[in-house]
């Protein structure tokens, strides 16, 4: 298969084409890890013999431009063909610090909230009415436990109650899973045109992302369905043996996988921009991930981890107030909840509270969608020098030379 990465913003075939009229488009840099290959530089060089590397104008003395600085090009040391930092959208084309990820996907929101919040909204709305339904419709009632059954009883309860619990979890879950896999598209290609200083209509969001959606979907249900599946693995000795045994071997099997678990999950943390923004299928996205990860790997995760609590923090903090308020305005329901015969809570706590979960969606998905973009950037940039690729592809002077005898470290 081919594993030769490139720059490819979603609708840079369409949307751009007036901007490309008449020029070559320069071809992807190769990346850094191939060994024997080079970055393929723009094919429009100056005559032989007549190179000279871009520059300002200046003060001449004497009639002659003054030498250049330190470094190739007279740009600062630091790497070849760099031009001073350049920042054409909502990140510097450099590689970035966690703060600077962070601020990127907040600055996407800002610079395009009109394409961001209509994604996002509209998104969250499908999803909390699917949500509100199956609250009110489709769970069943919560099993009893009885105190006084003997062990037997108890423990048939015990199952009957996680049975209850999980055929209660599994459409949310779905629902969560439909969500994540719209909002993950559609908000790569918003994200890869602000990097760019490009905007995006959400139409031309979906026009470009609606091809991806199959294999995004069997990639986003890949993952945490394999991470699952490795728990429950661990876990069926200890059910089987049963008894005391049984429980020490489930415990066991629980701290044996759960790391592992984490481990699969961070390592194919990149596949979905991946996917998006290269072009990758579904096993391509995912070695290109673990190759990008790889040698990052506690980085990536605790980048991955602070954006988790933090979205959690902000939903909690959006989401408490509009609890509070369906809990006072559905007060019977409340209480109804409690009881033995409750079967849920009442249309206004569902319609409040799901009010501020879609708030709180709404803000939370463009931060986590943007952090997991600007970080595989981030990863490309600092792996395999995309921020030459990105400076070209937003039309930067200076991004599109060569230095004198080819790519710096092909000799």
């Amino acid at each position: 298969m081919n594993d030769t990465p490139g720059w490819v913003p979603p609708g840079s075939a369409s949307s751009d084409s007036s901007e490309r009229q008449g020029a070559q488009v320069p071809g992807p840099t190769q990346p850094a890890d191939q060994a024997g290959t080079g970055a393929k530089w723009s094919s429009e060089q100056p005559p032989a013999g007549q190179w000279s590397a871009p520059s300002a104008p200046g003060p001449r003395v004497g009639g002659q431009v003054p030498p250049p600085g330190p470094g190739w090009g007279g740009y600062p040391q630091g790497g070849w063909g760099r031009p001073p930092e350049a920042k054409p959208g909502v990140i510097p084309l450099r590689p970035l610090g966690v703060g600077e990820i962070l601020d990127g996907a907040v600055s996407t929101l800002r610079a395009h909230w009109r394409t961001v919040l209509g994604i996002t909204l509209t998104v969250s709305v499908i999803a909390e009415i699917g949500n509100v339904l199956i609250a009110r419709y489709m769970l069943p009632d919560p099993a009893e436990l009885d105190p006084a059954a003997d062990s037997e009883e108890a423990l048939r309860q015990t199952v009957d109650l996680f049975q209850g619990m999980l055929a209660s979890l599994v459409p949310i879950m779905l629902i969560a899973l439909l969500a994540t896999l719209f909002t993950t598209a559609l908000l790569t290609v918003v994200i890869s045109r602000s990097v760019l200083g490009r905007p995006v209509t959400p139409a031309e969001a979906w026009r470009e992302a609606r091809p991806r959606l199959p294999q995004l979907l069997a990639l986003t249900v890949l993952v945490p369905l394999a991470a699952v599946g490795l728990v429950a693995v661990s876990i069926v000795p200890g059910v089987l043996v049963g008894g005391a045994a049984g429980t020490a071997l489930v415990v066991m099997g629980v701290f044996a996988s759960v790391p592992v678990a984490v481990w699969l999950v961070i390592r194919f943390a990149l596949a979905p921009p991946a996917l998006m923004l290269e072009g990758q299928g579904v096993i391509g996205a995912l070695r290109r991930s673990a190759k990008l990860v790889s040698g990052s790997w506690w980085r990536t995760f605790g980048i991955v981890l602070l954006t988790a609590v933090l979205t959690s923090i902000v939903q909690m903090i959006v989401a408490m107030p509009f609890g509070i308020a369906a809990i006072v305005v559905d007060s019977d329901g409340l209480s109804d909840f409690f009881a033995a015969e409750s079967t849920g809570f009442g249309w206004s706590y569902l319609i409040i509270s799901g009010i501020g979960a879609v708030i709180a969606s709404t803000i939370t998905f463009p931060i986590s969608a943007g952090v997991n973009v600007l970080l595989y950037i981030d990863q490309r940039i600092r792996r395999e020098a995309l921020d030459i690729e990105l400076g070209r592809a937003a039309g930067l002077p200076g991004y599109a030379t060569e230095p004198p005898g080819g790519t710096p470290g092909s000799g």
